[in-house]
Parts: C-alpha cells; sequence; structure tokens
C-alpha cells in the first residue's frame, strides 16, 4: 500500500493525538484524585467545534480571539480537548478557592483550586507530548470554552482547554491575526 505525506502525517496525529489523551491522564493530580476528561475530535465534529468557536466571536461583537483561534481550528487535522470535572477533593483545612470548605464551595458553584491546578498540569503534559512528537499545537481556551458549550464533556465539566494539532511546513499558530 502506498501512503503520501499527507496519510502519513494524518496518521502521526492521530496517534499523537491518543498519547496526550494518556499523558493527560497519567500527569501528577491533587491528592492523587482523578477528575480529567479527554476527547479528541476531527472532521465534521472538529469543524462543529470551530463553528461554535465563531458563534461565540459574533456574540462578543467580533472582539477577543475566539475568530482568529477558529481559523487555526478550522486548518488544524485534529484536536484534544482536556477538562476537568469540578468535584472538590475534600481536604480539611485547604481554602485555596476562597471558601472555609468544600460545602460552601460547591454551594457557591466555586471551582476546586486543585482541580483547576490539575487541569493545567494535564494540559501541559499533553502538550508535551505534541511538542516532543514535532507536531505543531497551541492551547486554547477558547477552543475548551466551545466545548463546554457543546456538552462534549460529562455534566460536571465546567473548564477546559483545547489542543488542535498540526503538521505543515509552517506552524499555522504562529503570525496568527
Amino acid at each position: 500500500m502506498k501512503y503520501t505525506s499527507r496519510d502519513a502525517e494524518r496518521k502521526a496525529i492521530l496517534n499523537v493525538a491518543f498519547e496526550m489523551t494518556a499523558a493527560a491522564r497519567t500527569a501528577p493530580k491533587g491528592c492523587g484524585i482523578d477528575n480529567i476528561e479527554t476527547v479528541i475530535l476531527d472532521g465534521e465534529d472538529k469543524d462543529a467545534l470551530a463553528a461554535e468557536m465563531r458563534d461565540i466571536h459574533e456574540k462578543l461583537g467580533g472582539e477577543g480571539p475566539f475568530g482568529r483561534d477558529a481559523g487555526n481550528v478550522d486548518a488544524s487535522e485534529a484536536i484534544v480537548l482536556i477538562g476537568i470535572r469540578n468535584i472538590p477533593i475534600g481536604l480539611k483545612g485547604c481554602g485555596l478557592c476562597g471558601f472555609s470548605d468544600c460545602a460552601k464551595a460547591t454551594q457557591a458553584g466555586a471551582n476546586c483550586a486543585f482541580n483547576v491546578t490539575d487541569l493545567g498540569i494535564a494540559t501541559g503534559s499533553a502538550a508535551a507530548v505534541a511538542m516532543d512528537n514535532r507536531i505543531d499545537n497551541r492551547i486554547m481556551f477558547t477552543a475548551g470554552k466551545a466545548a463546554v458549550n457543546l456538552s462534549l464533556f460529562p455534566e460536571k465539566v465546567r473548564i477546559s482547554y483545547g489542543i488542535p494539532l498540526s503538521a505543515s511546513g509552517k506552524s499555522i499558530f504562529f503570525d496568527r491575526k
């Protein structure tokens, strides 16, 4: 069977995307409690995410990075989404979220500081896998926001990031306007 460079690059990107989800899963977690969720999108599902990013851009009056980032998602082969279920870990005396205990934080709708930190570590671990495999990528809160809007994660995920992936002669994530 013959594979063109485009075929091989697409396969490499998808293989790396799967490895990125494993890196997110195995990244260190506060108190060893894993609330990470991952999703990989390509094709029409990736296009629907970019469309939601454009809708957000329009709702914001055409301001901000959502429109620009949607173009990057369009130009990407796939995107890895990493979210965190907002389930407080119940650490006594923590208060990092600004509340005296997890019950009060939950009642107020606050995000557990450990969960948010774990999301950052997992996202960094996943992006490092892409970098180690020479797959161009960019961490985007805009794609994560659109993913939450589209309910691409379980119900308790309120914060996520997207990492679109590309393999081209020049990174699509630079010289952005």
